[in-house]
């Protein structure tokens, strides 16, 4: 038992040391994780937008608002897509400010 606690115990210490040797903060490898996935997020659903007549709405058959000429779907779509948008120039901003190489 000691034997597993000892080699757990070091591979913390050694991976702590290694994150205080290279001088980078924790913060910014979860942040960095952060702005990759609302990155590859905002690349999906900026290619689920429609063009020209058609897109999401018209692949489900989802009925169109009289008024607005648009569907509840795409409506969503385009919350959905701004807020990934100001999420990750949120993250672009912190990461300006938090990061700084060696």
């Amino acid at each position: 038992m000691t034997a597993t606690a000892t080699a757990t115990s070091t591979a913390v210490a050694t991976a702590t040391t290694a994150v205080a040797a290279s001088g980078i903060s924790p913060l910014v490898y979860i942040l960095v994780t952060i702005h990759v996935l609302l990155g590859l997020g905002l690349i999906v659903f900026v290619l689920l937008h429609s063009g020209k007549g058609t897109g999401l709405s018209s692949m489900f058959g989802g009925m169109s608002s009289a008024a607005t000429g648009t569907s509840i779907i795409e409506k969503n779509l385009d919350r959905i897509t701004v807020g990934l948008a100001v999420g990750w120039a949120l993250t672009s901003l912190i990461l300006m400010m938090v990061y700084r190489p060696v």
